[in-house]
């Protein structure tokens, strides 16, 4: 067995020895699963590029495209542009563009690439001189690009409409205006306060069951033009609780990454489909496990899934919106990409501890591909930090 030195919470270092068996990489296709099921999949960064990597942005497309055609391989859909490719934290609206415009290209080449995009306001910056009808018509334009390029549209929240928006109604109006000409039912989004604290407040209600009536709402005035709705609030409870209020025709994507299994697996009044920035980390687990929920076997499902909860849980930690380091990490480790840099610089954003922590989590649930590459992968990283094999 294999053993390596990690740093504990209180700076020790002890021995770790790997344990875990890592689950295969084995191909499926989506209809193999009774859910839907879209990883929110994440850009690799050129760490060569002679760039100011705080402020611009500079991509390696083809293990950024490559990493895709595997989620694909593996049956799951892709949500592009969203915020585990740090849209709006390092990834502007022009990268964006780029990105749906790459992926789009990459998905026309095969018959079974589920993809979906992201479309906000993004480019417009919140402040006091921001109105409603500026919103509507940023709106406009990213939901126009992604249409245009044949693309279909997962509806993000807007941190201008939550800065701008004085009542519920200025929410009815932006969403009801941008639902009434899009092309084809969309995937909303409600992203919780947890993930972007520009967002608190969203649906004009500061209490989320009050923000819940007034997003109800806007989707049954418009059942027709909403596929789902993901939302990302972290509680089962609300979750569930939304999940039995939509319309018939509208589904429920869970955003929940600390209890996607249970969402997933549902109960007797429903279930929810999957739209994960976890499923980018433990993709093979989450295949595999939909896999044997298409055949009706629940346990297996929950046996495959459930090691991976504690694990998606530490990498979504407070503050929630650094996970995305967790999600890079997990795919230097794996050896999808060549090194542990982010744009922006946000691999600095989790401590030496949380790394090591992750990395013992990630060989309890069977996600590390190839312990030994991912031992060699750990110490290096390690060393940079001043920890010694």
């Amino acid at each position: 067995m294999t053993t390596i030195s990690l740093p504990n919470a209180d700076r020790s270092i002890s021995a770790y020895t790997l344990t875990g068996t890592p689950i295969p990489f084995v191909q499926h296709k989506a209809s193999d699963f009774n859910r839907i099921a879209y990883a929110a999949a994440h850009v690799v960064a050129d760490p060569l590029a002679s760039n100011d990597p705080w402020l611009t942005p500079a991509i390696d497309w083809d293990t950024t495209l490559k990493f895709r055609h595997r989620l694909w391989d593996l049956g799951l859909g892709v949500a592009e542009a969203m915020d585990t490719a740090q849209r709006g934290m390092g990834l502007g609206w022009a990268e964006a563009q780029e990105l749906i415009r790459r992926a789009q290209a990459e998905a026309r080449t095969r018959d079974d690439s589920l993809i979906a995009y992201g479309a906000g306001t993004d480019h417009l910056l919140p402040g006091p001189d921001v109105t409603i009808d500026a919103i509507i018509a940023a709106y406009e334009e990213q939901v126009g690009f992604v249409e245009g390029q044949g693309g279909r549209v997962i509806l993000m929240a807007s941190r201008a409409l939550a800065a701008a928006a004085r009542t519920p109604d200025d929410y009815a109006k932006v969403y009801g205006r941008i639902l009434s000409q899009v092309k084809q039912p969309v995937i909303m989004h409600w992203l919780g306060e947890m993930f972007d604290p520009a967002l608190a407040g969203y649906w004009g209600k500061a209490d989320h069951d009050a923000a819940m009536d007034v997003c109800l709402d806007v989707i049954a005035a418009h059942a027709d033009k909403v596929d789902g709705i993901k939302i990302s609030l972290l509680s089962a409870e609300k979750e569930i609780a939304m999940r039995r209020r939509l319309p018939a025709s509208v589904k429920m994507y869970t955003g929940d990454d600390f209890n996607y299994a249970e969402l997933i697996a549902g109960d007797a009044q429903g279930y929810s489909h999957a739209l994960l920035g976890i499923f980018d980390a433990i993709a093979p687990a989450a295949s595999a496990g939909l896999a044997a929920l298409g055949k009706g076997d629940t346990q297996a499902f929950h046996a495959v899934l459930e090691p991976t909860v504690a694990l998606s849980r530490h990498i979504f930690a407070a503050p929630t919106r650094f996970y995305k380091t967790g999600v890079v990490f997990l795919a230097y480790l794996n050896g999808l990409q060549d090194h542990f840099s982010m744009i922006g610089g946000q691999q600095s954003t989790r401590s030496v501890q949380h790394l090591a922590e992750l990395f013992r989590l990630a060989d309890k649930a069977g996600v590390l591909g190839d312990p030994e590459l991912a031992v060699q992968r750990m110490q290096a990283v390690l060393k940079v930090n001043g920890v010694s094999a």
